[in-house]
């Protein structure tokens, strides 16, 4: 296999409020549609869709688990610093999404945050020496 692309399909319960969680962030729309709504990640423009639970349900014809209460996968976003790591920090907060561990060391060379948006997806910030 050598898929052309790769993307990440998300339930959520709110498609105005992730709107919200991730325009604040400042992640950039893919304006492709309202349904799902849709947001550029990174400098390759890695592209994540939210769709309502119960749509992609139906599309996929699986059960969708609650992300609030099981990691169905956890992506990583690299910063470029230390300070970098504690300013997301803040603005994840400041947008409504839950900090799950604080930025700390972890590891040598190593510092970094979990964090949930407002429907439990979880996302890890990451800062390596040297990356």
């Amino acid at each position: 296999m050598k898929p052309k692309m790769i993307w990440a399909n998300l339930a959520v319960s709110d498609l105005e409020r992730t709107t919200r969680f991730y325009t604040k962030l400042g992640f950039k729309s893919n304006g492709a549609s309202k349904e799902p709504t849709s947001f550029f990640v990174g400098k390759d423009d890695f592209v994540i869709h939210f769709f309502l639970k119960s749509v992609l349900a139906t599309n996929l014809k699986i059960e969708i688990a609650d992300a609030r209460e099981v990691a169905e996968v956890v992506f990583t976003f690299s910063a470029e610093s230390k300070t970098q790591v504690d300013s997301w920090a803040q603005e994840v907060e400041e947008a409504g999404g839950h900090i799950v561990s604080k930025p700390e060391e972890f590891g040598e060379g190593y510092y970094g945050f979990l964090f949930a948006d407002p429907d439990g997806h979880r996302f890890n910030v990451f800062y390596m020496e040297g990356l």
